[in-house]
């Protein structure tokens, strides 16, 4: 399979990346066709639905072989679950699927059709080889169950952002960035009070520490 377009986000590596679609809803993306793909008529009734799903490629997840068992972050990363019951990245094929907002198809610009999307959860410039609409009467369950995730605790991280430093992001960027915080982008078996974690956002690195339930911002750096 060749890819037919690639994903553009704010996120220039996998730290901190929500690890499900439309989790923060804020998140803004844009999809742009490779050029071959780059055909208008590809995209006809596109805008009459809501939402989309990506097929894409976890091009930094590869690796020689596979294992049958997973950690999911979930769990606490100490746990193992088969590899087809999670969303892991590491599988013997490394793909991916997410369902994203469709904000806005534009048909003409300098780069052929371009898709502004939401709710991405997906590393700056992700190869995506498939799009497909999201039908809410075949696609929508209402009554299924998540197995293991429906009894984990998905409580969120109370997220303190001094002023002077929030001043600094523009002001587009800081309700998703805030909303990324709060899900704890640490790995889960780390929960140490006195580490200082970076996350690179938008051109930003993001330097943070996290005790308890709260998480505060202790400095942000332009990443040149």
């Amino acid at each position: 399979m060749n890819p037919i377009a690639r994903i553009h986000t704010d996120f220039p590596t996998k730290f901190g990346i929500p690890r499900q679609s439309d989790m923060v809803e804020s998140l803004k993306g844009t999809i742009v066709f490779e050029p071959e793909y780059r055909n208008a008529e590809a995209l006809r009734g596109m805008e009459g639905f809501s939402h989309i799903w990506l097929i894409w490629e976890f091009s930094e997840s590869k690796r020689e072989g596979w294992s049958p068992t997973v950690r999911p972050p979930l769990l606490g990363g100490n746990t193992r679950m088969g590899v087809f019951a999670t969303r892991s990245p590491f599988r013997p094929n490394p793909i991916g699927m997410s369902v994203v907002k469709l904000e806005k198809v534009e048909l003409h610009t300098e780069n052929g059709p371009v898709l502004h999307v939401s709710g991405a959860d997906m590393m700056n410039g992700t190869p995506i080889f498939d799009i497909k609409p999201y039908v809410p009467y075949t696609d929508s369950r209402p009554d299924a169950t998540g197995g293991f995730t429906d009894f984990v605790d998905k409580t969120e991280l109370k997220v303190v952002f001094p002023e002077q430093l929030q001043s600094l992001i523009p002001v587009e960027k800081r309700q998703p960035l805030t909303e990324v915080l709060s899900l704890d982008p640490r790995p889960s078996y780390q929960n140490d009070p006195e580490r200082i974690y970076g996350l690179l956002f938008a051109g930003f690195d993001i330097r943070f520490s996290v005790n308890e339930a709260i998480l505060t911002v202790k400095e942000i750096r332009i990443v040149e």
